[in-house]
């Protein structure tokens, strides 16, 4: 064997090698929200996890319903979404396991700074609905059933009315990008805090109402049950729920700010109990 063999012989040895490792390498499908992507704060969550369990987690950002869908189907290990109902009914069918919660923040309504509603300072979110349906102000819609959607979709209900027309439009996109399509239009949306504060310094939209107990947002974690789908990853599963809601991972949870407000507030660890 001549040397030049004998050396592209040995590089290729150690290329299948290392590659042998990366394919060996456990993978984790997480199903989420895309305001937990757009937020950002995943991007400061995952790499750690990642490195501490030698897992890859590929995040797939759809809306809560879609998310949940997913998981059902088996095509997610878990999942990281915003609908309680929903999640409680995931459970409750046998799909998912252990759920935990893992924080919350709130919606908000946001709209043009001239306010063509008059919803500014409303203290609540179904008359601000009423006056912006009244007025046929612009409204910007997920139409995604994510979790904000479902939100919306129960706050017209509670003020008995069915929106629709010229005024109502619907996106079919997630939240960051309906933010955005709300900003262009100057018309009035629903959204998450979190994505809200992380585009806030790109967008014109000001925050006109929030506090109302009905706007309240929390988050939680589910595993798939391994006992549905036998194939999914449970053990990576578990580690990242047990990661999210330890101390370490609800630190960085209340530590993550944007424009110096913090998105989300940890909740399967209170605050006291920081360092």
């Amino acid at each position: 064997m001549n040397k030049k063999l004998s050396i592209f012989l040995i590089i290729l040895m150690i290329t299948l090698v290392f590659s042998g490792m990366a394919l060996a390498q456990d993978r984790l499908i997480l199903a989420t929200t895309t305001s937990t992507e757009n937020s950002g704060l995943l991007d400061e969550i995952l790499p750690t996890f990642e490195e501490k369990f030698d897992v890859r987690v590929d995040v797939i950002a759809v809306g809560t319903g879609r998310a949940i869908s997913l998981a059902e189907n088996g095509d997610a290990d878990i999942i990281l979404v915003h609908a309680r109902a929903a999640e409680d009914a995931f459970v409750e069918a046998g799909y998912g396991v252990n759920r935990r919660d893992v924080m919350y923040n709130d919606f908000v309504i946001l709209g043009p700074a001239d306010d063509p509603a008059g919803v500014k300072g409303m203290e609540s979110a179904v008359a601000a609905l009423e006056k912006i349906a009244n007025s046929e102000s612009n409204f910007i819609s997920r139409g995604d059933d994510s979790g904000t959607h479902k939100k919306e979709l129960s706050l017209w209900e509670k003020a008995s009315v069915k929106p629709s027309g010229s005024w109502y439009m619907e996106t079919g996109q997630g939240m960051g990008a309906s933010i955005n399509v709300a900003n262009e239009k100057e018309g009035y949306i629903l959204a998450d805090r979190g994505t809200f504060l992380a585009y806030s310094g790109d967008i014109d939209l000001e925050l006109l109402v929030s506090g109302d107990p009905l706007l309240f947002n929390p988050y939680g974690i589910i595993p798939v049950n391994p006992a549905y789908h036998t194939h999914v990853n449970y053990q990576k599963a578990m580690a990242l729920v047990g990661y999210i809601t330890s101390q370490e991972g609800q630190q960085m949870i209340y530590n993550y700010t944007k424009y110096g407000e913090r998105l989300f507030n940890p909740s399967a660890i209170t605050p006291e109990n920081f360092n």
